[in-house]
């Protein structure tokens, strides 16, 4: 069988990687188009354009570049046409991939979705264009089961891929004396300094974090930069603080950790999933969250706390990220603290509520089951 597999950003291409190959597994003679990345081609995808030269974020962003943008949309659909797939599965990204199941759906050509978009915290009222032009849904978080069922629109989970992702980079990692040595890093346990993927929120958020390295003399504190943002804004960030910055290295960086602050998103699942006690740290502009809570209809701001509904790990936010309450809060989840022990077992049954590891082999196997399927 053919399909097109569509994702217009890294998290996309490494999910969208493991899915193609679990389809080849599932379908050895498929036929396999992208747009993607190095990672999804990798896996045995042919590469027809790079997410790279979708990303624009923002209205101005959007704004300046729309005969890019919307050149975009004309060769994907071109793309589609020509390649007539038995099924284009596309992978979160919605303003793109909305627009293309619309016009895919026209063209008689099944549209399965992989990864939500999340529509459950913010304007609902898209769903119903999933509702009109997606024939299969499928979800990494058991809790939008509820929210897809709201709307009358069944959804499928099967577990979620980024369980896979951890558990092979886990078992694929050397000893942690060989990881610390390689990261140049001494004998003090490490506390790590997730502070996020954008400028923005480093900016933001590492000022405050850095506040309680003095207070913890036996910790060394890693944060884990990223490639993208240069060097020079952590290091005016950091100042003569006694902080180690790595690039490029989360995931090893957290198979180290004995705790970390972590800034909220998907970094707050990942370190749950290498097992790691975390403190959530989120700041920004008063008008920016005042605005936020206007629009975001959420509980909590951490994926982990989401997923389990109750507040399993402490979330500073605004003004509660102050000195005092993060020394505290950290304190707790050291060795010997107060709240360690009980999150470590939160985040066994974590674990089991994820449905454990094997999700992109099931939804993988599940597309070709139905493609297979007469409709009824």
């Amino acid at each position: 069988m053919k399909y097109f597999i569509l994702s217009g950003e890294p998290s996309g291409d490494l999910h969208g990687s493991n899915l193609v190959r679990s389809l080849l597994r599932e379908d050895p003679h498929a036929d396999i188009a992208c747009w993607g990345g190095e990672m999804m081609e990798q896996a045995g995808a042919r590469l027809l354009k790079h997410y790279r030269e979708l990303a624009f974020m923002g209205v101005w962003e959007v704004l300046v570049n729309m005969r890019t943008v919307l050149g975009n949309f004309k060769r994907c659909r071109e793309q589609i046409s020509a390649f007539n797939p038995d099924v284009v599965i596309l992978i979160d990204y919605p303003g793109f991939n909305l627009r293309i199941a619309k016009y895919v759906k026209r063209l008689g050509i099944k549209v399965y979705y992989y990864i939500s978009p999340k529509f459950w915290a913010w304007n609902e009222s898209r769903v119903n264009r999933v509702k009109r032009s997606v024939d299969r849904m499928y979800i990494i978080f058991p809790f939008e089961i509820d929210f897809y069922s709201k709307h009358g629109y069944e959804a499928h989970y099967a577990g979620n891929p980024l369980v896979d992702e951890i558990e092979n980079r886990r078992a694929s990692m050397p000893e942690k004396r060989e990881i610390m040595t390689s990261l140049g890093l001494g004998e003090k346990p490490v506390i790590a300094l997730l502070s996020g993927s954008r400028k923005q929120e480093v900016v933001s958020i590492l000022p405050q974090m850095i506040k309680v390295v003095e207070d913890f003399p036996e910790y060394e504190f890693v944060v884990t930069a990223v490639s993208h943002i240069p060097q020079q804004v952590y290091k005016n960030i950091i100042g003569e603080l006694p902080v180690t910055v790595v690039t490029g290295k989360t995931y090893e960086i957290l198979s180290i950790a004995e705790a970390a602050l972590v800034t909220s998103g998907t970094a707050t699942l990942e370190t749950a999933l290498f097992n790691v006690p975390q403190v959530v740290c989120y700041c920004t502009s008063g008008l920016t969250y005042h605005l936020s809570k206007m629009v975001v209809k959420v509980r909590f701001i951490s994926l982990v706390n989401l997923i389990m509904d109750r507040e399993i790990i402490v979330e500073l936010i605004q003004k509660d990220l102050n000195v005092l309450r993060l020394r505290n809060e950290l304190s707790y989840i050291l060795k010997g603290g107060s709240k360690r022990g009980q999150m470590l077992e939160d985040y066994s049954v974590l674990n089991n509520v994820l449905g454990g590891a094997g999700a992109s082999s099931r939804i993988a196997g599940d597309i070709v089951k139905t493609l297979k399927t007469p409709r009824q």
